[in-house]
């Protein structure tokens, strides 16, 4: 029996998420929901119907999974606590700072309506956020070090979107080598966040805006760009669409520690991605863990979860006993 997938919001994410669902012969896409005039949006799967936010309540009996695809960082506070009272929920919350009052109120939404929710799902949070917790387990006396890109980060693109006279931008976020190399060598370097990247932006902005007021607030703002080298770029919608179409992304996550009586062995744990399409593979992610949220909501649990609660196994279609000869 197939697994019933909604899904939430349909734009890049979204998309990348119906893309996934046909590689996975366990899932059905059965309804899509959006806040545009449904009759706009134009599925890759035939068949499949799609309705107004608004309707969502109505479907409970029909989806097992709702996977939400909010378009803004602002979203999903607002739609998982409201749709973890309803159903099985899916999110890629991706605030760091904030996951921690996200996680509390969507617990609390998915406790009242009996529902388990799953949220910050993707690649970092994420599968960055499990090969820490591995490494540091392992390596105890370490450091972690995450570096990000060379890639278009979509939360930043948003963010910078939503100030005052900018039309469209693209937003990379850029390793700086000299301390990708240090630690790579295991040199173990204490490093600040503006140390180990830099911000490098794309904007349109309308015509007569004032560029310098865009800019200041580009690298003020908080849990974005302000702790970081940013440089702010102006060019024309032309431009943009020539030259910055893609969605590339990628990073690394390593561990320097030592073993030893007395620190003497030098150890290094690293974990890779590079990315053509940062959706596509964000929502490759999300299908699999939906599967891990309804077999765990299937046994009785219940509220928020995050990667950290979900055992390897539940994440894949194989049975216990394939997974045991075809990987262990």
């Amino acid at each position: 029996m197939s697994i019933r997938v909604g899904i939430f919001g349909y734009g890049n994410l979204g998309r990348g998420v119906e893309c996934a669902i046909r590689q996975n012969r366990d899932m059905e896409l059965v309804a899509v929901f959006t806040r545009r005039d449904p009759s706009s949006v134009k599925l890759l799967t035939d068949g499949v119907a799609v309705y107004s936010a608004d309707s969502v309540e109505k479907m409970t009996d029909a989806i097992d999974v709702m996977i939400l695809c909010g378009g803004s960082a602002t979203d999903l506070p607002v739609q998982t606590p409201a749709l973890a009272r309803h159903f099985i929920v899916v999110d890629s919350f991706d605030t760091h700072a904030k996951i921690p009052v996200h996680f509390a109120n969507v617990d609390a939404a998915a406790r009242e309506g009996g529902k388990l929710a799953m949220i910050s799902v993707g690649w970092d949070p994420g599968m960055f956020s499990l090969n820490r917790l591995y490494a540091s387990a392992i390596l105890p006396e370490g450091q972690d070090y995450t570096f990000w890109g060379k890639g278009v980060s979509q939360g930043h693109s948003d963010a910078i979107r939503r100030i005052a006279g900018v039309v469209d931008a693209k937003q990379y976020t850029i390793p700086v080598k000299s301390a990708l190399d240090a630690v790579r060598s295991g040199a173990a370097p204490v490093l600040t966040t503006g140390e180990k990247h830099i911000r490098e932006c794309f904007v349109v902005a309308e015509e007569g805006a004032d560029l310098a007021r865009i800019e200041k607030e580009i690298k003020t703002m908080p849990n974005y760009f302000a702790d970081y080298q940013t440089t702010v770029h102006f060019i024309t919608a032309e431009e943009l669409r020539r030259d910055h179409s893609g969605i590339p992304h990628g990073g690394f996550v390593i561990r320097s520690g030592k073993t030893g009586m007395n620190g003497e062995h030098s150890h290094i744990i690293e974990y890779s991605l590079k990315l053509d399409s940062n959706p596509e593979f964000t929502a490759s992610v999300i299908v699999a863990y939906a599967r891990a949220a309804y077999r765990m909501y299937n046994e009785g649990q219940r509220g928020c979860k995050t990667v950290f609660d979900v055992p390897p196994a539940y994440l894949s279609p194989k049975s216990a006993e394939e997974l045991r000869h075809d990987l262990l």
